[in-house]
């Protein structure tokens, strides 16, 4: 009987030893990524521009001089539109006059350089095309086509200037571009 017991305790002591400590504490944690759009959906336009002068029931017109969307997200850049607003312009002179944005007029005129795949469309590609800005207008777009691309366009602005409310003076506005 000797014989049987000792196999058993030394199984025993086998045993006890191959078990696994006891674990320590754990707190999981979460780990996310999110993969996002390298490079950024971008718009430039001239900080200033002038119209001159002119005369009560007149017009004036002026290049604004470049507007450039630049669309270097990736991957999967696609379609974009830019467009244009405008607000009243005022003379802050006494008396202040106010001539409202509907006088002001916009016209893209076709893309002065482009890159990259995909179609540009000038929303107002000829001055018979031209809006007025008594509300946001389209003033280019873009098709969705993967991969960088940018545009860029030189915008005419007319101005009517009313005749009877009109006043001699200054007049400022500000004509936003965005892009979207």
């Amino acid at each position: 009987m000797h014989r049987r017991t000792q196999p058993l305790a030394a199984a025993a002591v086998l045993a006890a030893t191959a078990l696994p400590a006891p674990a320590a504490s754990a707190a999981p944690s979460l780990a996310t990524y999110v993969l996002a759009r390298a490079g950024a959906l971008t718009i430039t336009a001239p900080a200033a521009v002038s119209l001159g002068n002119g005369p009560p029931g007149g017009q004036r017109s002026a290049l604004m001089g470049t507007v450039r969307v630049t669309d270097t997200r990736e991957p999967g850049a696609g379609a974009w539109t830019a467009t244009v607003s405008s607000t009243d312009y005022t003379r802050t002179t006494a008396p202040v006059v106010t001539i409202g944005r509907a006088n002001m007029s916009y016209w893209s005129g076709p893309a002065t350089a482009t890159q990259g795949g995909g179609t540009f469309i000038p929303a107002q590609p000829t001055a018979a095309s031209r809006v007025t800005l008594a509300v946001p207008r389209t003033a280019f777009s873009h098709t969705a086509v993967a991969g960088v691309n940018n545009a860029s366009w030189n915008p005419t602005l007319v101005l009517s200037i009313p005749f009877a409310t009109a006043t001699a003076g200054t007049y400022t506005g500000v004509i936003t571009h965005s892009v979207a």
